[in-house]
């Protein structure tokens, strides 16, 4: 009758913005699943899932994502491990600490702010150009060193 029935479910938060508002999750907030925003948001909580916002991500200095991060532009002075994906300018302040493959057109990286994975510069389009160029040229390569002569 009063037993814990708890069930894994995935919840998904989707927020549409006022004239200049900004959504907050405030240090003590946990969330686990999905995100969703129209407007900026700020994350002085923890969101352990994605995060997908169509403006402007904040990660303050209590700040934590793990999990995948979509939008076009954010700052980070928190913690993110995973994956972002910024369409403009990503900026690492200097109290940041990520772990993340990153794809970014910019990036502007403050002293003293830790950032260890991967990063790709450019456009969607340009990056997925360069990897179809690499992928070419190590097909090239190979080839050329395993040719019978």
């Amino acid at each position: 009758m009063f037993g814990n029935t708890k069930e894994n479910q995935t919840k998904t938060v989707t927020s549409t913005p006022a004239s200049g508002s900004l959504n907050s999750l405030v240090s003590g907030t946990v969330i686990e699943g999905q995100v969703q925003s129209e407007g900026d948001i700020r994350v002085d909580g923890f969101i352990n899932g994605s995060l997908k916002c169509k403006a402007k991500v904040i990660i303050g200095p209590t700040g934590r994502i793990f999990g995948e991060i979509t939008c076009q532009n954010a700052i980070i002075e928190g913690v993110l491990e995973g994956e972002i994906h910024v369409q403009e300018t990503l900026k690492l302040e200097k109290t940041a600490k990520v772990k993340a493959e990153i794809v970014t057109s910019k990036i502007i990286i403050a002293a003293g702010a830790v950032f260890n994975g991967n990063c790709k510069m450019g456009t969607a389009d340009k990056i997925k150009g360069i990897a179809t160029a690499k992928n070419t040229n190590r097909t090239d390569n190979n080839t050329k060193k395993h040719a019978v002569r």
